[in-house]
């Protein structure tokens, strides 16, 4: 099958592809995001995915710019050859899900079926599935050494390249093995046919050996087993009174434990209730208008205050009265001053009077009395003269000492005076925090603080004291909780009622608990007979028609498990036919690879490896190494040589499996960690396989351009994401689907 035309509508980066491809090799160049792995991948769908498919992936394959609802849609025009020669198709699929549909136009023959389309295009490509076709015939760069994606297909299409066989063995291996599994499967819980078979057989010649043995004792055993049904009997009735009165008397005693139990409730919420209100009460009361920190306080701060009062009237109180005499400070030297000068003018101008107006009554012998008066009063005034300066310097220094005293009792009264303002001040304060409290004096603070300090201890124990009883429950949920308690014990109380005098007696669970352990003795002992009895019965209530059946049952399971025997045989010897088949079938296939492998990979290699060998088990491949001189596997490789490997081994797998089909071979840079000389070699060995399959080389590089029949040169993606400037310079890059130009390369290197 060589494809000729692929055209994509909707398909990751491609709303409207067309592209030719030559019969022989192909180069799809492009860079990436080019749209290489696309175009791999809708062949892939075109060639085996049903269009009816519902797989999650077929969402990843719609444009990021395209509607929900649009689906991949691929055609493909293609030649075949056959015996009956050339012949031309089309074909088209539309991935809608299960509205999806095909058109397959065969030399003028058209099939929509979707399963009759594919089966179609499996036999004209040699390609079951699409696992298998990207494990052999579509190559990723980074999927070369993965062979193994799908072991089971690969050995099923082995055999049936060599056999011709048209069904897998390896789903005929698994129902084999499934089927001996089950017959001869041993464990106890799920045991195989076989062993059930067995057992039968065992158990029923068992029961016929006793059965046979038995009917001598079945007489004398029926009558044992009627008697041991009697005594039982009545032994279980007793057993059930007696039980019945323990359950009540149990009843009984976990009624009086939940009604203790909802006596502390009730106990415990209803003090907790009063508590509570209590504590409510003691809230509102408090001794204090304000908090204790806060009266704590003002209290410290009104000792402070006290306390400085007392010092400070202390020392004001031990400080010495300063008094001193006025009348020493005045100026008494003044008036006697006055009056000398008084009396001395006085007495000098009435002598001058004397003098100059009674002189000749003095001469004449006058009475000399006016003149004495005179002259005292000069006399009187100058004593009084002396007095009054006696008395300035007494004054003076009077004045003097008074000053000194002034200067002391002034800097005696400027200490005392502080003293005093400070008092003031400690005394306003103090009043004043008083009247903000209400109260009188220090005393009645202390006596506040201390009841308050009470109140608020009192809160906290009681606070502690509900807590310890109820936690951290609601205040609001205590009284409901404490009547729910109530109702609780009284119900409580009526059940034990309701018991009568069962719950009323002492210690009434321990005695019955004794009679019971005692009693169910007895009817263990009693129900032992009577088993005992019934074992003898049913072992010896064999007859002879009874043993008759057994015995043909007996029969019947001995020839059933020779059936079963004979049935594991035939499984065992078909699945060994089928392991050699399929060994056969594989060491013949593995030698074929190894052939075709030889020849491609010493030519890739330059003659560097020319022995390969492939397990016919597992087709691990391994290398004979030239410096190693031994076999080396894959492991030990480079990843260059390994990928050569396996691209090697690859191509065999598709001359092997497809024989005479020939589906496009499809490479998406298979090259990538070869070197050039290689590289070179194996796109030669491509360029050659070309001759016989169709091959499509998807690659971002050029130098494989001389060696291609037709180079398709894709377009890089211009779009760019432009903020500013789209807008103003309109170069826009144009959608996605644009169609690739084409060139033809010459056919010679």
């Amino acid at each position: 099958m060589r494809i000729t035309r692929c055209q994509i509508r909707d398909m990751r980066r491609y709303r409207d592809l067309d592209m030719d491809f030559a019969p022989g090799l192909t180069v799809v160049r492009g860079p990436n995001e080019a749209g290489k792995t696309t175009i791999q991948r809708a062949l892939e769908l075109a060639l085996t995915r049903k269009v009816t498919s519902t797989n999650g992936d077929l969402e990843s394959h719609r444009p990021w710019d395209a509607q929900p609802e649009t689906r991949p849609v691929i055609r493909l025009e293609f030649t075949t050859e056959d015996d009956e020669g050339t012949r031309k198709g089309v074909l088209e699929k539309a991935f809608l899900g299960p509205k999806g549909t095909v058109r397959l136009e065969l030399n003028g023959d058209v099939i929509t079926d979707p399963a009759k389309a594919d089966e179609t295009l499996a036999e004209l490509t040699g390609i079951p599935t699409e696992a298998f076709f990207r494990s052999t015939a579509s190559v990723r760069h980074h999927e070369v050494a993965d062979l193994a994606r799908d072991e089971a297909a690969l050995r099923d299409r082995l055999q049936a390249s060599i056999s011709g066989a048209d069904r897998g063995t390896s789903a005929a291996r698994k129902k084999l093995e499934r089927a001996i599994h089950d017959l001869t499967k041993g464990g106890d819980k799920f045991p195989g046919r076989l062993k059930e078979a067995g057992q039968t057989v065992a158990e029923l010649e068992a029961s016929v050996a006793a059965g046979e043995e038995g009917l001598a004792q079945l007489e004398e055993d029926r009558d044992a087993l009627a008697e041991a049904r009697d005594r039982r009997a009545r032994d279980e009735a007793d057993l059930a009174e007696r039980r019945a009165m323990l359950e009540k008397a149990r009843q009984a005693e976990r009624l009086h434990a939940e009604r203790d139990a909802a006596r502390e409730r009730f106990e415990r919420y209803k003090t907790a209730v009063e508590v509570s209100e209590q504590l409510a009460k003691l809230h509102d009361a408090h001794p204090s208008a304000n908090p204790l920190t806060v009266l704590r306080q003002i209290v410290t701060r009104l000792r402070t205050l006290d306390t400085r009062i007392r010092e400070l009237t202390s020392a004001l109180e031990g400080e010495v009265d300063v008094h001193f005499d006025m009348k020493e400070a005045t100026n008494t030297w003044r008036p006697i001053g006055l009056a000398a000068t008084a009396l001395i003018i006085g007495g000098v101008a009435f002598i001058a009077y004397l003098v100059f107006f009674a002189y000749n009554r003095i001469l004449a012998g006058a009475d000399p009395v006016p003149l004495v008066t005179g002259v005292g009063a000069v006399a009187l005034g100058a004593v009084l003269a002396y007095l009054g300066i006696r008395q300035r310097r007494i004054g003076s220094d009077l004045r003097r000492q008074a000053e000194l005293r002034y200067a002391e009792i002034d800097r005696r009264l400027r200490g005392r005076s502080q003293m005093e303002q400070e008092l003031k001040e400690a005394q306003a304060e103090t009043a004043t925090q008083l009247e903000a409290l209400g109260l009188e004096d220090v005393d009645a603070a202390e006596g506040l603080l201390h009841r308050e300090e009470e109140h608020v201890q009192l809160i906290q124990r009681l606070t502690g004291q509900l807590e310890g009883l109820v936690g951290k429950e609601p205040v609001d949920a205590l009284a409901p909780m404490r009547d729910s308690a109530s109702l609780e014990m009284e119900q409580k109380a009526h059940a034990l009622e309701a018991l009568g005098p069962i719950a009323k007696e002492p210690r009434a669970r321990e005695r019955l608990e004794v009679e019971v352990r005692d009693q169910e003795g007895v009817v263990d002992r009693t129900r032992d007979d009577e088993a005992n009895a019934r074992a003898r019965v049913e072992a010896n209530t064999v007859d002879a028609e009874a043993v008759a059946g057994a015995a043909e049952r007996l029969e019947a399971a001995r020839e059933g498990l020779a059936s079963l025997q004979r049935r594991e045989r035939v499984y065992r010897l078909t699945l060994q036919a089928i392991d050699d088949a399929e060994r056969a079938t594989m060491r013949t296939a593995t030698r074929f690879l190894e052939k075709r492998m030889v020849g491609d990979l010493a030519r890739v290699t330059g003659g560097r490896y020319r022995r390969v060998q492939v397990d016919d088990r597992t087709l691990d491949i391994s290398l004979f190494a030239p410096e190693k001189g031994d076999w080396a596997v894959t492991s030990e490789l480079s990843q260059g040589t390994l990928d050569q490997l396996y691209l090697t081994a690859r191509i065999g797998l598709v001359r092997l499996l497809t024989r005479d089909r020939r589906p496009p071979l499809i490479f998406d840079d298979p090259f990538v960690t070869f070197d050039d000389a290689r590289a070179l070699r194996s796109l030669e060995l491509l360029r050659d396989l070309a001759s016989d399959f169709q091959v499509i080389f998807l690659t971002t590089s050029e130098r494989y351009d001389t060696s291609a029949d037709l180079v398709v040169e894709l377009p890089a993606p211009k779009g760019q994401d432009v903020v500013e400037a789209v807008a103003e310079s309109g170069d826009a890059a144009p959608g996605d689907g644009a169609r690739p130009t084409r060139k033809a390369a010459p056919t010679s290197a």
